[in-house]
């Protein structure tokens, strides 16, 4: 073995991959492959823990070479994580002084601190070389003695993924990780640019890895210890390994084959969810989505999201940005997602959509935040489920049409009060269906304790839970609902015991609020549910309670 290489992980966010915790991105998986591959050892770190230690950047000053990925062309809200800014970007590469320093990933694309403001395609301080192109191979490139852009190349990186799994023993949210799974790059509706905002056409034409490569990677991370993964690599699951088109004809057995491999792969995995279904297949081709759509019920686990990339209601700004799908079809899409994946299985949906909206693309006016609006009241009143939704504004990238031709800035007003249209009047209503109280969150995580204390099972956009009590980070418990925010539960652990919950946990408990909560303490301890009835009278948690 040659000297140690550092993967240092600033998290990535792109419309077709996540990899901010518990997420680890499969660019950091196959990177470290490439590193074993020419020799090296590899130690990994995240952002986070530079941020807790910088002294860490001096130590891996004596590795060989650094390799950075980091990238947002997607901001979004994170709890297990932040993605690295410019600022830390630079600095990190001018405090790695003895090195060679190498960054990577989405920032190639360029930089901006937030939605609603251009990226900037600039050279990032600090650093020997920016490797574009996909992280891995260009890596391999530059060890190899050559400087050109990495093209994606499944012969080699399938080997590198398998090469690259015991690194996600070094993650610090390991054992609770969720390992994203690439299954494709680049967008069908490449030839007419794609919609105008996204960068994944930037990729190129479709490229869609065979079942025995994910297969491989997903044995060899089993074998490490993952019991969570995500189809999340790709612009849209349904037209996995389909050809020709725009709006490609999905094969059924192609997505079957999928499931049943990685199921095969990992025995007894846990969580095992998607990313991105594009609604405009779904119009295109009903009946061939409604049997991928059964494919993926009959192989995921429940509480799946499929995320719909909706952007907006408003036909012009569709036809303005070439969009996927107008407003008619992506309803009709959340009906069928809904007639299919919405049987309950644990007590929660298994399938469910997700919408994301996109504010300042080009042709938006005041009247796209009413149609957005009016469509949303349609969702509610057909008694839909969606299980969350996405708003944010455009971040344009060089390269992209959106970039030139965008609305930014015009509406600020309108688009605050539109989100705040859609926390209060959707989502708090959606949510109470989704999410009755008295359902049963199984093995939520703890991530954030405090006098109220934040967790969320694993899984594609998992509901955040907060729980009344002062709880431990990477606590694992079941927990049952008993009231909804706007983009989060209230949970009390399962089972409910309260003789010893604390007053402020007491009132949480449905139908019991500060007066009977503070008669209950008093007359507490109680040895049956008949007592504690006497007092609390009925509640729809008293299947739960333990005394």
């Amino acid at each position: 073995m040659n000297a140690d290489a550092v993967i240092l992980d600033g998290y990535v966010d792109e419309p077709a991959c996540l990899g901010v915790p518990p997420y680890l991105s499969p660019y950091i998986r196959t990177a470290a492959g490439v590193c074993i591959d020419h020799g090296y050892r590899v130690r990994y770190a995240t952002i986070d823990q530079v941020r807790d230690a910088p002294q860490l950047l001096r130590e891996f000053s004596t590795a060989a070479f650094v390799m950075v990925i980091a990238g947002v062309t997607v901001p979004g809200k994170y709890l297990g994580g932040s993605p690295a800014t410019l600022t830390e970007l630079q600095q990190a590469g001018s405090m790695l002084r003895g090195t060679r320093r190498l960054i990577g990933g989405p920032i190639g694309f360029g930089y901006s601190p937030e939605g609603g403001k251009k990226a900037i395609k600039q050279v990032i301080s600090g650093y020997d070389r920016l490797l574009t192109g996909s992280p891995a191979e260009a890596l391999d490139r530059y060890l190899s003695g050559d400087e050109g852009p990495g093209i994606p190349d499944y012969t080699l990186s399938d080997r590198w993924a398998v090469l690259g799994s015991p690194i996600i023993t070094q993650h610090p949210s390991y054992p609770f990780l969720m390992c994203e799974l690439e299954t494709g790059r680049g967008c069908s509706r490449f030839i007419t640019g794609g919609c105008s905002f996204c960068t994944e056409p930037l990729y190129g034409p479709p490229r869609y890895r065979s079942p025995v490569g994910i297969g491989s990677e997903v044995t060899a991370l089993y074998k490490e210890g993952a019991r969570h993964f995500r189809l999340g690599r790709q612009p849209d699951l349904l037209v996995y390994g389909a050809k020709g088109g725009e709006f490609p004809v999905p094969r059924p057995e192609c997505i079957r084959e999928l499931f049943e491999t990685v199921r095969s792969s990992a025995p007894d995995l846990k969580t095992l969810h998607i990313d991105n279904v594009n609604p405009g297949t779904i119009a295109w081709h009903e009946e061939a989505s409604r049997e991928a759509l059964r494919a993926i019920v009959a192989g995921n686990t429940p509480g799946d999201v499929a995320a719909f990339g909706m952007e907006t209601a408003d036909p012009a700004v569709v036809a303005a940005n070439n969009l996927k799908a107008g407003p008619e079809e992506v309803m009709n899409a959340i009906r069928i997602v809904n007639e299919i994946g919405g049987v309950r299985k644990e007590g929660i949906p298994h399938l469910l959509p997700g919408l994301n909206f996109v504010t300042g693309l080009a042709g938006e006016t005041l009247r796209t935040f009413d149609l957005n609006e009016r469509f949303l009241r349609g969702v509610l009143e057909s008694r839909f489920l969606i299980r969350r939704i996405n708003i944010r504004q455009v971040m344009p990238f060089e390269g992209t049409r959106v970039y030139q031709d965008n609305t930014l800035g015009r509406h600020d007003a309108r688009f605050r009060s539109f989100k705040e249209f859609v926390r209060h009047q959707i989502d708090i209503p959606m949510l109470s269906r989704v999410f009755p109280v008295g359902t049963v969150l199984k093995e939520v995580i703890i991530e954030k304790n405090g006098d109220i204390s934040f967790g969320r099972q694993l899984g594609s956009y998992p509901i955040l839970v907060g729980i009344p009590l002062n709880l431990e980070a990477r606590r694992v418990m079941d927990v049952v609902v008993v009231s909804h925010g706007m983009r989060s539960v209230t949970g009390l652990p399962v089972p409910v015991r309260p003789n010893h919950l604390p007053l402020a946990a007491l009132r949480w408990i449905p139908g019991v609020g500060k007066k009977k909560a503070g008669m209950i303490a008093i007359r507490r301890p109680f040895s049956s549910l008949q007592q504690f009835r006497e007092v609390a009278g009925p509640t729809v948690l008293d299947p739960f309670l333990e005394f």
